[in-house]
């Protein structure tokens, strides 16, 4: 490889970096937003926010990715063309063409992680992150109880206070619990218990030898009762959606599928790094400007091409899992003209237009 192809693969690749810093930096913050949203809403618990947001950064890779890719190439260009530095590379024969060599030490990389990331890494994830919330169901530890300490229940069905807890957060002893529900307040203790599940989702507090008063406060209808064992239901997690489940799945798992969802889904992980593609080898003849020409007027054209080019996939993934166009035409539709039209203006970027004979 040529001095000057090793010096623009490194000035590439640099902003390329540069701008998928602040973007993933952005998009972790917009993450933290939602799980901590989900926390408060007792979905996930809070002793596994750094973990549930690491797995969880590596699905928004597929998607910020190309953005950073696009912006950085397009920054980058730009400035070469304001600098007169691709002026001084046509005049020594190296014009946009002769420079698809570091574009592609650049593009394809990056294509590379982007595949890796939809096809492997991201479902992965998602079921990591999955498991590890269903687990952290089954230990009061886990969850964010502490004993001597009053906290809410799993789901925000009440307040929940033990004086100790097990090793493994499942068994527990002197216990109170307070839950409220259509304005009567019912009150429990137990001198011990233990946490247990039926099937998957249902959950259980097994406790011993207490009391438990139910009643409306200001009124004299109160209930009280001694038991030796009894039985509380913890309230439900919210059911997990359709598509996060389908995100959670693999893709061979995907290939073996026939359903119309599962198929949308596949397409959808296929697209992202062709879309990468795409918009690398766009970046070059639209960086193209004049010297005096403004430089972050292309990131409102790189941002408005990503935000349609994107519209489009999520509206061709949506028809797919709903059936509206068929499987086999997936989202080629929309990939097949844009990198023909990439590819298409690359190849005529800085080309002379023959002069017009006189007749």
């Amino acid at each position: 490889m040529r001095l000057i192809e090793r010096y623009l693969a490194r000035e590439f690749a640099a902003s390329v970096v540069a701008v998928a810093v602040v973007l993933l930096l952005v998009g972790l913050g917009g993450l933290l937003v939602d799980l901590m949203s989900e926390i408060a809403r007792g979905k996930v618990p809070a002793g596994l926010l750094l973990s549930q947001l690491g797995l969880r950064s590596i699905q928004v890779l597929p998607v910020l990715l190309p953005l950073a890719l696009f912006i950085g190439l397009l920054l980058c260009i730009g400035r070469m063309y304001g600098e007169s530095e691709m002026a001084v590379l046509a005049a020594v024969g190296l014009g946009p063409q002769s420079l698809w060599r570091p574009l592609a030490l650049v593009v394809l990389p990056v294509a590379l992680i982007v595949a890796v990331s939809s096809l492997w890494a991201a479902p992965f994830g998602a079921r990591i992150a999955r498991d590890m919330v269903d687990n952290a169901n089954r230990s009061f530890l886990v969850a964010g109880l502490e004993a001597g300490r009053f906290r809410e229940l799993p789901g925000r069905g009440g307040i929940i206070y033990v004086g100790e807890l097990s090793v493994d957060g499942t068994r527990f002893s002197r216990l109170f619990v307070q839950t409220e529900r259509d304005g009567r307040l019912d009150v429990i203790t137990a001198t011990d218990g233990e946490m247990f599940f039926e099937g998957e989702v249902e959950r259980y507090l097994l406790l011993r030898d207490g009391f438990r008063v139910e009643g409306a406060p200001g009124q004299l209808d109160f209930r009280m009762m001694r038991f030796a064992e009894n039985e509380l239901r913890v309230p439900d997690r919210e059911p997990e959606a359709e598509s996060e489940a389908l995100e959670a799945r693999g893709t061979t798992d995907l290939l073996l599928r026939e359903d119309a969802a599962s198929q949308a889904e596949l397409h959808w992980r296929l697209a992202t790094p062709l879309l990468v593609l795409a918009l690398g080898f766009l970046a070059m003849p639209l960086g193209r400007g004049s010297p005096r020409q403004a430089r972050y007027g292309r990131v409102l054209a790189a941002l408005l091409i990503y935000v349609n080019a994107m519209a489009l996939l999520l509206l061709g993934k949506g028809w797919l899992a709903d059936g509206v166009i068929a499987g086999g035409l997936g989202l080629w539709w929309v990939l097949l003209p844009l990198l023909a039209l990439s590819l298409w203006l690359f190849l005529r970027d800085g080309r002379l237009r023959q002069p017009k004979v006189a007749a």
